[in-house]
This record gives C-alpha cells, structure tokens and sequence, in this order.
C-alpha cells in the first residue's frame, strides 16, 4: 500500500539555529522532501537525513526563485507522490510568511498537512537587540505590520491613521525599503518625531546590528549606516529599554571585529 504523505509547515525561527523547536527538529530529521527559504539558517539542513530532496525557494525583494503558485504545486505533488515534505520557512510560517495560503492550497487537494510554530523575528530580533515588545512601565500593546505590499491585485491598504495612535509597540516585517515612507505617516498621523524607533539587521545571528534614532532622523542615519534587509522595524518608547538591556551584541564583539554596532542616538 502506498504510504500517505504530508506537509509540515515548519518555523524555522529568526536566525539562530538554537531557537528551533524540538517538534521542528523532529520532523526536518523525518523529512524526505525539504522546501525552504533564503532566511533559513543552512545550519539546520544539517539536521536531514542524507537521502532527503532539497528544493530552494528563496525570494528577495522583488526577485522569487520559484513563484509562489509553483511552490503550493510542489508540496502537494510531493505529498501525493507520499512523501513527508517539510516546508521550512523563517520566523513562524504564518507570521507574514504565506503559511496560511499554503495551508489552504493543501486542503484544496485534500493533501494532510500539521502547522509548526516558529519564534518570529517581530518578537526575537528586538529581544536580542536588548528591546522586549512590551513592558508594564512603556507599553500593554503590541502590532506587527508587514512593511512590504503584495504586487499583485488584492493588496490590503495599511489604514495609517487607525495604527499610528492604536497600539504602543509597532513591529514593521519587511519594511526597510518603505521605511521612509513608515516614518512620514506615522508622524502625519500623530506619533511624535522625536518617537524612539529601531532597525534590527539579521536579527538573532552573529551579524546582527541595531541602529537606534528617532522617527525624524531614521532614514538618513539607515542611509549612513547602510542597514540591509532582513530588518525589523520596532517604534515605541520600549526602545530606550535598548540603553539598560543590551546584551547579545556586546557578546559577538570580541568575535566579529569587522561588524560593530552602530547605536545612534
């Protein structure tokens, strides 16, 4: 009898090979056929049977390997072939990371499939950037955004005026080629120039850098400093947090020399 396959949506977490979950450990060692993406950390492949298929499909901005519709074709063409197919996405698959639509192509061909949560980069790179996402004395209120709009049809607008006020953290994903833009309306629609605000670059890895300024003077300091994506955005007053809590940096200094941390106030 044919054996029945599966997809597993797994998180592969922020960046620090660490910070997978055991259950996630488990079914990257059961997998037979693995699809994953340009933010996974190549350390974790290590963890596959040396008989597993490897099918990359990593995007940048702007530039995807494999279209998303060919890539729902390959977890349910694997699956029906019976094999157990991981899809390992960075961060948490259903944080901004199209695990939802991947989910619902599967039920639309009756192919199994079980969710694995993943630590999302909107939580762990500002914790490792000594910048908790809530605090009894700065903020009972988090939201997370994605910063980068679908350029097909059906693109949900951000309703600006609603968020700028509506919540005492903001966590922008993917977002530093709008940050300007982010910036402008946040202050168009009420938070204060002088608002604290955050870039975290490569969260959770040993390249992390975390610049620190203010809403009216981030964009020409990202500039300066020549922050890259992958970044998270964080704006709120539990930014300043970073002066007392800062710890993950200053440990990887001995180590990487040529990666300093660029802390403007």
């Amino acid at each position: 009898m044919k054996a029945k396959g599966k997809v597993f949506l797994v998180g592969a977490g922020p960046g620090d090979p660490k910070l997978l979950t055991i259950k996630g450990l488990e079914a990257i060692q059961r997998a037979e056929v693995i699809v994953y993406d340009r933010l996974v950390n190549p350390e974790l492949i290590n963890y596959a049977s040396h008989t597993v298929e490897l099918i990359y499909c990593g995007k940048m901005p702007n530039q995807h390997t494999i279209p998303q519709e060919h890539i729902n074709e390959i977890l349910v063409l694997q699956a029906k072939r019976g094999k157990q197919v991981v899809r390992l996405k960075g961060g948490d698959p259903c944080m901004f990371g199209r695990g939802g639509e991947e989910a619902e192509y599967c039920a639309e061909y009756q192919v199994d499939f079980e969710f694995i949560p993943g630590i999302t980069s909107g939580i762990s790179a500002p914790m490792y950037a000594g910048i908790p996402v809530t605090h009894r004395d700065y903020s009972s209120s988090v939201t997370f955004i994605t910063g980068h709009k679908r350029s097909d049809k059906g693109s949900r607008e951000i309703n600006w005026p609603h968020l700028a006020m509506g919540s005492d953290t903001l966590v922008f994903y993917m977002g530093l080629s709008n940050l300007s833009l982010i910036c402008e309306k946040l202050i168009t629609y009420g938070r204060s120039p002088s608002t604290s605000i955050a870039l975290v670059e490569q969260g959770t890895t040993k390249r992390q850098r975390t610049l620190v300024g203010a809403l009216a003077t981030i964009v020409e300091k990202a500039a300066n400093a020549k922050i890259k994506s992958p970044a998270i955005i964080v704006v709120g007053e539990v930014v300043q947090l970073r002066n007392k809590l800062a710890w993950y940096e200053e440990i990887q200094t001995d180590s990487i020399s040529n990666w300093q941390e660029v802390n403007i106030g």
